[in-house]
């Protein structure tokens, strides 16, 4: 599948980069941490980050000149991460080559959002071809192959396979693929993802539920390679 993408996040209280790292390892980001601009300038010259999460009020290089330092670079995205939320902090960021601004407290999976949002942006080619063992998505084109065949898929079936595969052999319960597939305000219930997997393994002649694992009382699992049919 690739290697996963590289974000920075820089913040002086430890709790909070704390638990934004924890989330986006989760998620599959490769994640650093600095507690200061200083600190996070060096991290962006040893791990060449491809995104920085940061907060503006830090000790010895405060996040103004940092997002200034920091803007020279066409393929690295800045999300600003603060308590002020006035408006001219907002526009002084984004003057100051930042891609979004997300004020304190904030909800972490809209974080994951704005971050997968300024990566398609910055780094189109990034997550351009996922891939899952045979299976190949395109993403720019939303074309899915499974070896050499062509696979014909909705839209939401796109969505879904897409989700799998960029969390390929993760166990992801049922609530959590209709939170990210379908979207958090959607009405509906668990019973459109198994609908919806029966489709996909339809279309990928997973008849022996080999290739999209159903993991008993939790939800699926896409395997990058088939496995035995005893595990399904």
């Amino acid at each position: 599948m690739g290697e996963p993408a590289r974000v920075l996040v820089v913040d002086d209280e430890q709790s909070i980069t704390d638990f934004i790292a924890l989330g986006l390892r989760h998620e599959g980001f490769d994640v650093r941490t600095a507690g200061d601009g200083r600190a996070a300038l060096r991290a962006v010259d040893e791990f060449k980050p491809q995104l920085v999460v940061l907060d503006l009020m830090m000790p010895r290089m405060d996040g103004w000149e940092l997002c200034r330092a920091l803007a020279g670079d066409r393929n690295r995205g800045v999300i600003i991460l603060s308590a002020r939320d006035e408006t001219t902090d907002r526009i002084q960021g984004l003057e100051l080559g930042a891609d979004d601004y997300l004020v304190k407290p904030f909800e972490f999976n809209e974080l994951l959002a704005r971050i997968r949002a300024v990566l398609r942006r910055r780094q189109p080619d990034l997550t351009r071809v996922v891939s899952a063992g045979e299976l190949s998505i395109d993403t720019a084109t939303r074309e899915v192959r499974l070896g050499d065949r062509l696979v014909e898929l909705s839209v939401r079936e796109y969505d879904l396979l897409h989700f799998l595969a960029l969390n390929a052999d993760q166990v992801l319960p049922r609530q959590r693929i209709l939170d990210e597939v379908w979207g958090y305000n959607f009405f509906g219930d668990e019973n459109n993802v198994e609908v919806y997997i029966r489709y996909l393994r339809q279309k990928l002649g997973d008849t022996a539920h080999q290739r999209i694992q159903t993991v008993r009382g939790v939800g699926y699992r896409l395997r990058c390679r088939a496995a035995a049919a005893t595990e399904a």
